[in-house]
């Protein structure tokens, strides 16, 4: 057999036998991955997409003022936490499944939390470590230390800057920008709020200065230098920046909630629920503070959000394809109130509890039609966000079964598309086969990141299929997931124990220009006082007799914080004082910050206390263009 061994020729023949088998196996393997559809993130955004949830910081001059937005003319010596503690602030953010830290490092009113020599406006001039302290340090070096992501706030707007609104601060700002990309590690985010330009102190100048803020702050400059040393830190949110505002700040996104946006400057509107096929990947940001305001004060202890609130915020965000970023503002000690921690545990123990056990595990999955074995139907239970079912690319309305093994009972559907392909299921259903009979679940527009559907109730289902109903191109699901939801336990809330506020107990609405006035007093943010949008020459008003004279240094005021796109708070007030109810002083008038968007207690001081029994408000102009002016509480203080 010549050199040929009978043992060579065998093998040879099996490998004659199977090459065909071979090559069609080749062929099956090697069908090409979709091709990519319409606007695509970045690898950034892709990495800031699995972050979902994170905690917002906010912390600073304003936290011992008991403001909201600093004037910018508080002395340094202000800011003296009396007991910081940056790992109990990160652990209550892990507690809560926060996957990062975002620190408010300067606010509108300048201060800065790290020893910059570019201001005297800094944490070097506090008391806090004789001023050798560093809290953007202290909390980077705390959140690292609990395995989670690091980000920065710098505003834009700094109302105690002498040069704010010239050439002059740009320089500033943008050194700053490098200060902080370069001291404090990676950075997953840098956030650039929107607030810009208005009244301050600017270095002793008590002025307004108003600016053109794309073309002021040259934002493409200012992103690229954040890339420039922070290659994978996501921006936030003007026009070029990695991520977008939501629109509110409620944290409820749009339904749907689409990652696409127009190439122009953002509108509101479109920012709340995106733009189906748009040309920019520009993602929303879902931000909202546990409490009315964003910073720290007393009067709102007991107005802390609920855990189950908590979970309705996780479905309106991380449930629609956007991130949560839940701020968490410490007191004047430095840390987290123990009522905020409770109710971040239970929340994250509830959320930890529902997500442990996918009840779609073990279930044999099969689609009308699939690309190639590489993009079979099973791919969607791997739990690899990188794999996919796809179809043929004719093929765009094609449906997917699960059939579960028997006992699964499911409240909660995950779903997830393959992003690097883009956002390509337009609307979708869920259906179940329950009792042998196909019942629809739900019907969405939008998958994208994440599509969280909460039944009523508990379901137990022999199959399950998501129906594509219409898309331009085909799918790539990168995951169906189910699961049974875990109630988080209750929190009772506290009684404020903030001594300078006045119980409204026992106080009457003596006048109101509409009815339910009373809800005002109840202490109840979900109780609300509305009429229609009042004018110059209408003005909405309340008076208000608090039951014996007392000294008043001045009023407080709560919006509604539902979002209803045809209510406002109001944009301005006058105060006026009475001891008997027949003769009335003034006590101030002016405009609520930033009241419009945040909705948050304002906190109006009189220019020095008084002694009255009777508050007169009126309320001139709703703070939108609405149709009625809309107020939760409104109550007083001492001091």
């Amino acid at each position: 057999m010549n050199d040929l061994s009978r043992r060579t020729l065998v093998a040879a023949g099996l490998a004659a036998s199977t090459a065909p088998a071979f090559a069609a196996k080749a062929r099956l393997t090697s069908v090409a991955a979709p091709t990519p559809w319409g606007a695509l993130p970045s690898a950034r955004q892709l990495a800031w997409h699995r972050r979902e949830r994170y905690a917002f910081v906010h912390f600073s001059i304003n936290t011992f003022t008991d403001r909201e937005w600093g004037y910018g003319d508080e002395s340094p010596t202000l800011f003296n936490p009396t007991d910081f503690r940056p790992d109990q602030i990160v652990a209550a953010a892990k507690a809560g499944g926060m996957t990062g830290i975002i620190l408010t490092a300067k606010h509108h009113d300048g201060f800065c939390l790290w020893p910059t020599m570019l201001t005297e406006h800094c944490i070097r001039n506090s008391p806090y470590k004789n001023g050798r302290g560093d809290i953007v340090r202290e909390m980077e070096q705390a959140t690292r230390r609990a395995g989670l992501s690091f980000g920065l706030y710098l505003s834009p707007w700094d109302r105690n800057h002498a040069d704010y609104g010239r050439p002059a601060y740009i320089d500033y700002y943008r050194k700053q920008v490098v200060e902080l990309c370069t001291r404090y590690g990676e950075l997953f985010e840098f956030w650039f709020d929107g607030a810009n330009g208005g009244d301050g102190y600017y270095g002793g100048a008590r002025e307004t200065r108003k600016i053109d803020a794309p073309k002021y702050y040259n934002w493409p400059s200012i992103i690229a230098l954040v890339h420039q040393h922070q290659p994978m830190a996501c921006t936030f949110d003007p026009l070029g920046a990695d991520i977008r505002w939501v629109g509110n700040e409620d944290g409820v996104a749009g339904d749907p909630c689409w990652p696409t946006m127009p190439d122009h400057p953002y509108v509101q509107e479109e920012g709340n629920s995106g733009v189906r096929g748009a040309p920019l990947w520009w993602p929303a940001e879902t931000d909202v503070s546990i409490r009315p305001g964003w910073f720290y004060h007393a009067d709102e202890d007991a107005k802390v959000k609920s855990p189950a609130r908590l979970v309705r915020l996780l479905d309106e965000s991380v449930g629609r394809g956007t991130n949560l970023n839940l701020n968490l503002p410490p007191d004047r000690r430095g840390q987290i109130p123990a009522h905020d921690v409770a109710v971040l545990k239970s929340f994250g123990d509830a959320m930890r509890a529902t997500f442990a056990t996918d009840l779609a595990q073990g279930a044999v999955a099969q689609a009308s039609a699939i690309r190639g074995p590489a993009f079979g139907a099973a791919k969607v239970l791997d739990g690899n966000r990188d794999t996919y079912w796809s179809t043929p690319d004719g093929v765009t309305t094609p449906t997917l079964t699960l059939d579960l093994p028997p006992g699964r009972a499911f409240d909660l559907i995950r779903l997830r598309e393959h992003l690097p392909l883009g956002v390509r299921v337009t609307r979708f259903a869920v259906e179940a086969d329950v009792d042998g009979t196909w019942r629809r679940l739900a019907t969405h527009a939008c998958i994208g990141a994440q599509r969280l559907i909460r039944l009523p109730s508990p379901i137990a289902a022999r199959r399950v299929r998501l129906v594509i109903l219409e898309a331009p191109v085909c799918p790539a699901i990168s995951e169906i997931a189910l699961f049974r939801s875990v109630a988080p336990a209750d929190v009772a809330p506290p009684q404020s124990n903030d001594p300078t506020t006045l119980s409204t107990r026992g106080w009457k609405v003596v006048a109101a220009t509409a009815p339910g006035a009373e809800a005002l007093l109840d202490g109840d943010g979900s109780t609300v006082w509305t009429q229609p949008a009042p004018t110059a020459t209408t003005p909405a008003g309340v008076t208000l007799d608090i039951g014996g004279v007392q000294t008043i240094a001045g009023f407080s005021l709560t919006p509604w914080r539902h979002p209803d796109p045809d209510s406002a708070p109001p944009r301005g007030y006058r105060v006026e004082t009475s001891r008997d109810g027949t003769s009335w002083a003034p006590a101030g008038d002016g405009e609520f910050p930033n009241i419009a968007y945040a909705l948050s207690t304002q906190r109006i001081a009189f220019a020095a206390p008084v002694r009255a029994r009777y508050l007169r408000l009126a309320f001139p102009a709703a703070a939108k263009p609405v149709g009625q002016l809309a107020i939760a509480d409104i109550g007083a203080f001492t001091r």
